[in-house]
């Protein structure tokens, strides 16, 4: 039977912190990399982003056990240029590596104004934002690109022949930044199974069946086709991507990538963190004023009929992580809660009570 997805669970969001970080370290990761790992799961639920929050622990857990995603996380250096590093992340965490690029990125941009840091044979990383921000926190624009999964048709096609390949710029704003975090395709394909989970249907305008009919079912979407956004041009987009992260990494590409929700199946994805000092530009202060000079004429913009409001990139996520951190609680779908409790009931660990 399945669960009542009208129901939800609050949980303190420390709490659920420390059990996913306990439940990674049961399974053979560092303290430091699975607080890593776990932070950026319980930081995208924070920013609203429940399909790539802990949602996606049991997938991380089952690949660890079957060995296709390797606790150890070690990245053997292939070449480096100073400028530009390329490492091999041998099937290690997404997180751990992604995190290292973006280190290393940021390091080599404050010796040469620009890093560049490729990263062949690695895992699902989970909220491309999670690292540009930390990018801007350093005073650098960056941008991360990833490829994933096939999940849309080529334009013209029916069948999944490349993924949707998110990608992240940031930009250092004040005490924050201003970020983008897209999938190239209608829907990033974490929603849809989200909406699964929670028993909802979905838009018409997100997927097709595997026969190529338009549906609103999202068990019939994650066996189906997801559509790209903005047409050919999202179709697009999502090759490029898969060039920068898979093709020139050296890493797997295309058909070739296997997902996060393949147990037995190492990925083989890549990803490509490029950082920009802004110091190296011209003088920090000049940039802020001109990146506030944008940002205003932008918000001061007459609204369109039903809106009551502008936002800049980032921001409703800035507001839902503000309101979540002031409540002090996570809501968690039922199927959610149940599957962290089944972990926990595996691992040992104490599935925190519900607030």
């Amino acid at each position: 039977m399945a669960l009542n997805q009208d129901t939800q669970s609050p949980v303190k969001t420390e709490n659920l912190l420390y059990f996913a970080q306990q439940v990674l370290q049961a399974e053979g990761l560092s303290p430091e990399h699975a607080l890593l790992v776990a932070d950026s799961l319980v930081q995208a639920d924070l920013w609203g982003h429940q399909s790539h929050g802990v949602l996606r622990l049991p997938w991380y857990v089952a690949r660890l056990r079957t060995g296709a995603m390797k606790a150890s996380s070690e990245a053997a250096t292939l070449i480096d240029t100073g400028a530009m590093l390329l490492l091999d992340g041998q099937d290690g965490v997404g997180q751990v590596l992604t995190d290292l690029a973006q280190r290393e990125a940021v390091q080599r941009a404050k010796i040469h104004g620009v890093g560049a840091v490729g990263i062949r044979n690695s895992n699902h990383f989970g909220t491309a934002m999670y690292y540009t921000r930390k990018a801007a926190a350093e005073g650098c624009v960056s941008i991360l690109t990833t490829n994933a999964s096939p999940a849309m048709a080529p334009w013209g096609g029916k069948e999944k022949g490349i993924g949707t390949n998110p990608w992240s710029i940031g930009a250092p704003y004040k005490d924050g930044a201003v970020v983008m975090d897209i999938a190239n395709t209608a829907v990033a394909r974490g929603k849809i199974y989200l909406a699964r989970q929670r028993n909802e249907a979905i838009p018409e305008s997100w997927a097709l069946t595997p026969e190529g009919m338009p549906t609103t079912d999202a068990a019939e979407a994650v066996d189906g086709v997801i559509l790209p956004m903005a047409g050919h041009k999202g179709y697009a987009i999502s090759f490029m991507m898969d060039v920068l992260s898979g093709v020139l990494t050296g890493s797997s590409s295309g058909k070739n990538v296997n997902g996060p929700y393949r147990e037995n199946e190492r990925s083989g994805c890549g990803h490509m963190f490029i950082a920009l000092d802004v110091s190296s530009f011209g003088s920090p202060e000049d940039y802020t004023e001109r990146l506030e000079q944008l940002i205003n004429e932008v918000k001061e913009t007459p609204l369109a009929h039903g809106a009551s409001e502008i936002f800049i990139p980032g921001e409703l996520e800035d507001r839902h992580e503000a309101a979540r951190r002031a409540e002090g609680t996570l809501l968690l779908p039922e199927q959610t809660w149940a599957d962290l409790a089944k972990l926990g009931h595996e691992t040992d660990v104490e599935l925190p009570s519900r607030a």
